[in-house]
């Protein structure tokens, strides 16, 4: 295992770009995540005179109560907020890898045991999300 096994999770689909962003903020909703800001970074690329890269979104997600209540804890976790996934796809397979930096080891950063749990919940629902969104479950 390397470090980005550590802090990312990620896996791979057959799906195009766009069906799996698609899948991922229908599976979201599913588990009390909405999405607040979704950025294409080619269509910026493009709007500044920049060559397109292979399509890649990143989408801005969270749950308003467990946000409310991560802050309550410790306000120092809005620097990791709002949580982010990515849909891109990969210049070497060439297919589209779906991931997210895992919010338990961002905020095991800051060393607030009172957090610990509520990060494992909601790195826990978001891998059950972008599982779901790619056809790993149900």
């Amino acid at each position: 295992m390397n470090a980005t096994d550590t802090l990312f999770y990620s896996v791979k689909t057959d799906k195009s770009v766009e069906d799996a962003v698609k899948a991922v903020s229908d599976a979201l909703s599913h588990h009390q995540f909405g999405v607040l800001w979704a950025l294409d970074i080619n269509q910026k690329l493009v709007e500044k005179g920049l060559e397109a890269e292979p399509p890649f979104h990143i989408l801005e997600v969270c749950s308003a109560p467990r946000a409310k209540e991560a802050l309550t804890a410790n306000q120092q976790v809005g620097y990791f907020l709002p949580c982010k996934i990515v849909v891109y796809r990969d210049r070497d397979s060439d297919t589209t890898v779906v991931g997210f930096p895992k919010p338990d080891v961002l905020i095991g950063l800051l060393k607030e045991p009172r957090l610990e749990g509520l990060a494992r919940e909601v790195s826990e629902l978001l891998a059950k999300a972008v599982d779901e969104a790619v056809g790993l479950t149900s």
